[in-house]
C-alpha cells in the first residue's frame, strides 16, 4: 500500500474538553501558551496539514487566537520568521465534532480518527500499524491527544483505534502531552536515516 502523502492529509487536534482531572472528572483544561507553540512546530516539522486546539469555552478561544495573530502579523514575522510559519498552522474549534466535519469539507472523506492515551486499554495499536488499513492511502487522518489526564472514554470509543501508550525502558508514565505528540509524529513520519532502522512506513 502506498500511503504516500499521508502526512499533508494528517492533522493533531489538542483536546481541551471532554477530558479527565486527576479524579476521572470530566473537566475542560487550560489553554498553555507552550503547547500552542510547540506543539505547531513539531507539525511543521513533520509536513502536517493543520492543528486544532479545541476548547468549548469562548474566552480560551479568542486567547489562543490573540496569540496565534500576533506571528502572522508582520511584527510577528520580523520577530521570528520560522515561528510564525507553525502558527499558521494553528486552528481553534470548539468541539472535536466541529473538527471532524472542517476536515471532512476540506477533503471530501471522513478522517480516519485516532484517539491516543497514556492508559493501557486493549484494543491498542503500534503508530506503524494505525496506517494499515486500506483506506489510509485516500482519507484524512485525525489524531487526538488530551489534555489533563486523557480523553474520555467516550472519545476513545467512538475513534476508529486507538493508540498504544509511550513506553520507555522505566514504569514512569508521565510526558507532556507536547512531548508526546513530537514522539508520535517522529514514529509515524520521521526519515528512516533518523530512525536507526528501516522505516516503519
Amino acid at each position: 500500500m502506498s500511503l504516500g502523502n499521508l502526512h499533508q492529509r494528517t492533522y493533531v487536534a489538542l483536546v481541551h474538553h471532554p477530558v479527565y482531572d486527576k479524579k476521572h472528572k470530566v473537566v475542560a483544561t487550560s489553554v498553555t501558551n507552550l503547547d500552542i507553540h510547540d506543539i505547531a512546530r513539531a507539525c511543521r516539522t513533520y509536513g502536517l496539514s493543520g492543528y486544532y486546539l479545541v476548547h468549548p469555552v469562548g474566552a480560551q478561544r479568542e486567547l489562543t487566537r490573540r496569540i496565534v495573530a500576533h506571528w502572522k502579523t508582520s511584527e510577528g514575522m520580523a520577530q521570528n520568521e520560522d515561528r510564525s510559519a507553525a502558527l499558521r498552522l494553528v486552528q481553534v474549534s470548539a468541539s472535536i465534532e466541529e473538527v471532524i466535519r472542517e476536515i471532512q469539507d476540506s477533503h471530501r472523506l471522513p478522517p480516519i480518527v485516532v484517539a491516543t492515551s497514556a492508559r493501557a486499554r486493549p484494543p491498542m495499536l503500534q503508530p506503524h500499524e494505525v496506517l494499515k488499513g486500506a483506506d489510509a492511502s485516500e482519507r484524512p487522518l485525525l489524531l487526538l491527544f488530551g489534555t489533563g489526564w486523557g480523553l474520555t472514554d467516550e472519545w476513545i470509543e467512538k475513534a476508529d483505534s486507538l493508540m498504544g501508550p509511550i513506553r520507555g525502558p522505566t514504569d514512569y508514565n508521565h510526558l507532556a502531552v507536547r512531548t508526546a505528540v513530537g514522539i508520535i509524529l517522529d514514529r509515524l513520519f520521521g526519515e528512516p536515516r533518523y530512525n536507526c532502522g528501516e522505516h516503519r512506513l
